[in-house]
């Protein structure tokens, strides 16, 4: 089911920064590096390195580790690209490297859907860490039900592409299945006419889902936040934002 194309088609790569910019989720990873003094940093699934490369330009050691060529030659292009060692792989390649502390930002933790590819990527961080060192990322909370939003009508953005000119951007669900939820990304480039469509599966875990998931690689839930302004999960609360320390 899932595709993707936001990681591997030339057109989605070009316009993936001006739909995800620096927000308060960029922030919220910026501050918890500095509040950490983490030296050494991973960002599994950095995609074009947006967050990455100003990570290292602060003076951290980065790792940034994505399994899409396209997303990283975007990122070594970036201002700060050449500090960063970039890896092309799964999210479970990073090994032994005694870092501080892992991310994973863009709710990559809900592309990983199958259960196992999961389970191998944390226990990959978990080794990648040195003891006491820190994993961080967030999923979108099932029970704000994001997906019900997921129409042409509710979810329409329009962003200016200098190359590729005016593009409108919606997503239409598809089919919500236990944790599981497709959809699809359409991209309409004004200049062409032409209707690209990503065909996407999420996988919503639960806030106890996340939980033992974590616990059973040998880490413990330090934090627990509902929005990136650090306030306790509640009714309502959109996000799951973890920061877990290795036993």
């Amino acid at each position: 089911m899932a595709t993707f194309g936001e990681y591997t088609d030339p057109r989605l790569v070009a316009v993936y920064d001006a739909l995800n910019p620096f927000a308060a989720d960029t922030e919220f990873y910026i501050g918890l590096a500095t509040e950490l003094s983490a030296s050494s940093i991973i960002d599994v699934g950095c995609g074009t390195g947006l967050l990455t490369c100003e990570l290292a330009q602060r003076g951290h050691q980065m790792i940034g580790v994505d399994p899409s060529s396209a997303m990283l030659d975007v990122a070594r292009d970036r201002p700060g690209g050449e500090l960063v060692q970039w890896v092309e792989g799964e999210a479970s390649r990073p090994d032994q490297s005694l870092a501080d502390l892992a991310i994973m930002t863009g709710h990559v933790a809900q592309v990983i859907a199958d259960d196992d590819g999961w389970r191998e990527t944390l226990a990959a961080i978990h080794r990648a860490l040195r003891p006491g060192g820190r994993v961080a990322f967030e999923s979108r909370n099932p029970d704000a039900r994001a997906w019900d939003a997921w129409t042409r009508q509710a979810s329409r953005r329009q962003i200016d592409d200098p190359g590729l000119g005016q593009v409108e951007v919606w997503q239409q669900l598809i089919e919500v299945q236990g944790g599981r939820v497709s959809f699809e990304i359409h991209y309409l480039f004004a200049s062409t006419g032409e209707e690209v469509v990503s065909t996407n599966e999420l996988r919503f875990r639960t806030q106890a889902e996340l939980t033992r998931s974590l616990a059973d690689v040998g880490f413990s839930v330090e934090h627990l936040f509902g929005d990136w302004d650090r306030q306790p999960v509640g009714v309502g609360s959109r996000e799951l934002i973890f920061s877990a320390s290795r036993e």
